[in-house]
């Protein structure tokens, strides 16, 4: 597994370097397929922030948490990323003899567009491009818990259609189709 490790608004010492590698090193217990992981240590005013972003096959598992020491930070999302992995493999288990469909996220951000629809109102500031592959919206749900989104965008697999995934406030789902 490749991992990398980013410092946002803080120097990444060798001590904390090998502390998240090994922490999430860890991870590969639960499911060996993780192909990388990207670790983001950030501090903003009194917040130690830990973001760990893992690609296992073609699936993108995400936790971030926040504690007043980024030691204990790293604890927590490690822990929250394991939860998930472990949601993940029971997601796994319950599809067999079922062929799983690839995630689409494989997001590359493009910078923020300058222009505005006005000059005062509200404006694009990020843009995300990805491929996307077709899924069936079990598989869309699957993929939108394991990003930790409250909506996803998925091409749906018996269409062929663009589809929006929705995250409702009862806690059900939502599914925007295009009519036609």
């Amino acid at each position: 597994m490749q991992i990398t490790i980013t410092g946002r608004n803080l120097e990444i010492t060798e001590a904390l370097k090998r502390y998240a590698e090994e922490k999430i090193a860890r991870l590969q217990k639960f499911v060996n397929q993780i192909i990388s992981a990207h670790i983001i240590l950030s501090v903003q005013k009194h917040r130690q922030i830990a973001e760990v972003t893992l690609h296992v096959r073609e699936h993108i598992i995400r936790g971030e948490e926040s504690s007043g020491d980024l030691y204990s930070a790293i604890d927590l999302v490690a822990e929250k990323i394991e939860r998930q992995i472990l949601r993940y493999k029971e997601k796994i288990a319950d599809h067999a003899g079922r062929s799983l469909g690839r995630s689409e996220a494989k997001g590359e951000t493009a910078p923020a567009e300058s222009e505005s629809f006005s000059e005062e109102g509200p404006r694009i500031v990020k843009t995300k491009r990805f491929a996307m592959k077709p899924l069936a919206p079990d598989e869309a749900v699957l993929q939108m818990n394991l990003l930790g989104h409250d909506f996803f965008v998925f091409r749906n697999a018996r269409t062929q259609e663009v589809n929006v995934l929705y995250r409702r406030r009862d806690g059900d789902y939502g599914l925007i189709e295009p009519a036609g």
